[in-house]
């Protein structure tokens, strides 16, 4: 395919050493998906490509690209960076694990539609101090439809019934009202307002959630839901998701 010059407009998330002095580089774009960039002597002391690499870092990136495989990083401008997710331990390890999500969801140069907005507000409000745990949930069951297993949280999945007392089933793949517990064996046996955290988070645009106010309990009570739903229905075995539950034994 014939090569051109691209300005891309994205996030820099992981990067590692290739060859000598060259950089690996993958960045979250708006419009062209997940891409893999090359920057040629990238770590050469009087190379200012490197500066531009770290992770969350963002920015316009100029690549030269045929829309597959590597592309090569030219230059770039305006490029800045998310400094309280670089600095901080336990937000980089959260971002890094959205952004993982979001890596693992799409191949490369599939556009992301609304799961760029999805990660670039996740990592702004985490960066600003807004609850990293509660803001990281909210991605992993808004980006279930990413990998084609969208739960049904709308109305219960046997009936329909939208209003009521509800439980999670796996099995059925969404939401269960009361109506219906003696018949499912399989069901999560959640709290309802557990349940009702999950509803919301899954169901609500990320831009219109206000101040997030969950109890510690009812977190880790959600956490542990929503992990097995991934480890029952997605089947990820992702470094960063387990480097994350390390950070929460301490």
């Amino acid at each position: 395919m014939t090569r051109e010059l691209k300005e891309v407009q994205g996030i820099i998330f992981k990067r590692q050493k290739f060859k000598e002095a060259d950089l690996l580089a993958k960045i979250i774009t708006k419009e062209n998906g997940i891409i893999t960039m090359i920057a040629r002597g990238a770590l050469r002391p009087k190379s200012k490509l490197g500066a531009a690499l770290l992770n969350f870092s963002y920015g316009t990136y100029i690549i030269y690209t045929s829309g597959q495989g590597l592309s090569n990083l030219r230059t770039y401008k305006e490029v800045k960076q998310f400094d309280g997710l670089f600095n901080d331990l336990t937000k980089n390890a959260y971002a890094s694990f959205i952004l993982d999500l979001v890596d693992h969801a799409f191949v490369e140069y599939q556009p992301l539609g609304k799961y760029y907005a999805l990660a670039e507000f996740a990592l702004q409000k985490i960066n600003a101090g807004v609850d990293s745990e509660m803001i990281t949930q909210i991605c992993q069951m808004q980006l279930l439809a990413a990998y084609g297993v969208a739960p049904e949280l709308r109305g219960c999945t046997i009936c329909g019934k939208r209003q009521g007392v509800f439980d999670y089933s796996i099995k059925r793949g969404g939401i269960i009202c009361s109506d219906h517990f003696y018949q499912e064996t399989s069901r999560m046996h959640l709290e309802p307002k557990e349940t009702a955290v999950l509803r919301t988070i899954g169901l609500l645009p990320i831009e219109r959630l206000g101040s997030i106010a969950v109890s510690d309990a009812t977190k880790k009570a959600t956490r542990k839901a929503i992990d097995r739903i991934y480890q029952e229905t997605v089947d990820l075995n992702l470094k960063t998701k387990k480097f994350l539950d390390e950070l929460k034994l301490f």
